[in-house]
This record gives C-alpha cells, sequence and structure tokens, in this order.
C-alpha cells in the first residue's frame, strides 16, 4: 500500500485550492479526481463570478469566506495573470415590491461587513446601463468575474511547483479508519486497484462528497448528510448588448434568479435557474427558453424574443431541499466527527469558487 501525508479527493477549484495550501506548507499531497482532467462539474459550469458576499447571513461561514476569499482572488489573479475583471454588477429591482429584497441586501451586506455598495435611483442605474430598466438598484463596485479554467491552472501549477500530484482518472471506492491513518481503496481508469494510506484526507468531492463520506468505514454515519441537487441552466443569446456590468435579479429561493453575467471578452450569458432533480443530470433542454426570456426582459426589455439558445448546465450540490432556508458549509473535521486527520467539505456550493482560497486556508487550521 502507497503511503503520503496528505491526500485531497477532488480536483475542483477547491479541492486545488486545499491541495495548493498543504504542499505549500511542506505537505506531501495527492489529488485524487476521478475524471481524466481537473475541475470538469461545478468548477466548470458555474457563472466565473468573484463574488462580493452581499447575501449570506452575517456569522455564517459562507458570508466570512467569500468576504476574505474575494481579497485573496483578486490577489492572486494579479499575481499570476490569471484572467480577470472587477467589473461590477447591479442587483435591480423591477417592480415596486421588489424595494423590500433590496432593503435586505443592504443590509445583509452591512451586517456581513461589505460597507462599499450603495444604493441608485432608477435614472441613475439606467445612465450607467443605457439597456438596462429597473425601478431602483443596488451597486456592488468589488463584484468580478474571472476565468475559472486559467484560475484552476494556476493552483495545479502552484501544486505541481511544490511537489505535489494529481492522480487524474482514480476513483475513491472506500476507505476506513486504522490506528496509522485513512486507508483508500481507488482504482484507475482500466478499473485496476490503487489502496493509498494518508495521515490527512480532504473530502473535497462536491456533488460526490456525501457518498465519498458515507464509504469510509470507522466515520459516523450521523456525520454524513443528506444531499440535495439544483440544476442551474445557462442561456446565451445572438442579439448584441450594451452592459458593462454584471446584472442580477432580487434573489430568489434557492438562487439569485436569473441574471446577466459577462464573459471576459464581454459575451453575455443567463442564469442559472433553480430546477431541482433527484440527482446529477447535465441533460440540456430548451425547453425554458420561455421562463429565461420572461426573466431576463424584465429587466432588459430590448432582448429580441427568440433570440436565446441553451448553452450549459450545472448543479449545485445543496444541503437544503425545496422550501427549506439554505445552510451554510459544513467543514467537518475532527471536532465534528473525532476521526483525526479527516475533513469533509459538504454543501460548497456559490461562493465556492470565491472563497477557495478562504477555505483553502480554513481546512488546513482544522487539520493542524
Amino acid at each position: 500500500m502507497d503511503e503520503t501525508d496528505c491526500v485531497v479527493i477532488g480536483a475542483g477549484v477547491v479541492g486545488l485550492a486545499v491541495a495548493r495550501e498543504l504542499a505549500r506548507a511542506g505537505h506531501e499531497v495527492v489529488v485524487l479526481e476521478k475524471a481524466d482532467a481537473f475541475g470538469t462539474e461545478t468548477s466548470a459550469r458555474n457563472s466565473e463570478v468573484i463574488h462580493a458576499g452581499i447575501y449570506y447571513p452575517a456569522g455564517s461561514i459562507r458570508a466570512r469566506l467569500c468576504i476574505e476569499g474575494k481579497a485573496r482572488l483578486y490577489a492572486f489573479c494579479a499575481e499570476h495573470g490569471v484572467g480577470h475583471r472587477n467589473c461590477g454588477k447591479l442587483v435591480v429591482a423591477t417592480d415596486p415590491s421588489h424595494e423590500a429584497a433590496l432593503d435586505k441586501v443592504m443590509a445583509h451586506a452591512a451586517a456581513c461587513g461589505v460597507t462599499d455598495l450603495r444604493r441608485l435611483p432608477a435614472d441613475e442605474a439606467m445612465a450607467m446601463e443605457p439597456d438596462l430598466f429597473c425601478t431602483s438598484a443596488v451597486l456592488s463596485p468589488s463584484t468580478g468575474i474571472i476565468d475559472s479554467h486559467g484560475y484552476m491552472l494556476a493552483l495545479v501549477g502552484e501544486i505541481e511547483a511544490a511537489g505535489g500530484m494529481l492522480a487524474l482518472g482514480t476513483t475513491v471506492l472506500g476507505g476506513r479508519v486504522t490506528d496509522a491513518g485513512i486507508e483508500l481503496r481507488t482504482a484507475d481508469a482500466a478499473g485496476a486497484p490503487f489502496p493509498i494510506r494518508a495521515r490527512r484526507v480532504v473530502n473535497a468531492a462536491g456533488l460526490w462528497a456525501a457518498g465519498v463520506a458515507a464509504a469510509i468505514e470507522g466515520l459516523p454515519a450521523r456525520d454524513v448528510p443528506k444531499m440535495h441537487y439544483a440544476r442551474g441552466n445557462y442561456f446565451t443569446t445572438t442579439a448584441r448588448h450594451g452592459f458593462g456590468r454584471l446584472i442580477y435579479p432580487v434573489p430568489e429561493p434557492g438562487g439569485l434568479g436569473v441574471h446577466l453575467t459577462l464573459d471576459l471578452a464581454g459575451g453575455a450569458r443567463f442564469g442559472p435557474d433553480v430546477e431541482w432533480i433527484d440527482g446529477v443530470d447535465y441533460t440540456l433542454s430548451d425547453a425554458r427558453a420561455g421562463h429565461f426570456e420572461r426573466e431576463i426582459s424584465r429587466y432588459w426589455p430590448g432582448l429580441p424574443k427568440g433570440s436565446l439558445s441553451v448553452s450549459y448546465c450545472g448543479v449545485r450540490p445543496k444541503l437544503s431541499g425545496p422550501g427549506a432556508p439554505a445552510e451554510d458549509f459544513r467543514i467537518h473535521g475532527p471536532a465534528e466527527h473525532g476521526v483525526p486527520g479527516l475533513v469533509n467539505l459538504y454543501g460548497i456550493e456559490s461562493p465556492g469558487l470565491t472563497s477557495s482560497l478562504a477555505l483553502a486556508a480554513e481546512v488546513a487550521a482544522r487539520l493542524g
């Protein structure tokens, strides 16, 4: 059986950030990833937004790590030449009945320590974005966008420079807790077994984290939560636009509404919506185009009818189901489950990308 100091399960953006943190601290690190490339699921199927930290309850792990992670991420991108832009965002009300939701956004932000938001009247917001319609808005100047693949590529470079390695095409089948560490049963892409024992294991398997945890003998079953899955669909348009900032409607249950985000080339994309599903399913369909068109037209009335086409979708690993309040990130280490050297990460959805570097530091601290 091969032995190493640290194993990170999952080569998404969070797993890679954790591996980088541990490798730079001098640990021998192996990242196990069942796909044949890094960052192929949630990390590649999102809006690529650097969030400001304005939506999450004060005192929550999500709020704290988002604000800390935002600063770390901007600095990392600047230092490593990762494509990004601090373009800003408008959260918009399109009906007077939405004003209370904007007040709540402002209150949440202030309670969390985000002090740069500004409430705008309709005329000022629409002067900033001539294609926009709104009744009022909130400006978030520290929101931005990022090349998520370029970011993960930079993380991989730092992991390897510090002596860590990626084992792609390697599936974790199970494991058990022993006095000598955590033994993992894995198999390569051809099905050949590859057992490995580590003194520290970080389960950053994202959508699959609960399943991985449940397969580790010696981890209390009560520590493994029930997961829920929400598919978010994204659409693009052939129409030209003049938006220079991200446009978000007021938040909705389970998500942030059908928003307009930009890529680094200036192209517009819309989504995600919230579609509760029973498991991980990336099936694309134009069936929701009408819903998207109606939602987008509320803040972009000039959107030509019939110009939307489905582009991609992502699935969010959620700890709460339809109608339930959103739960916080769960970072379960030895203090929570009693297993030395093991950290399980559950429900790491948005703002996981923004929070990734801060989350990595938190995991490293809990491992000791």
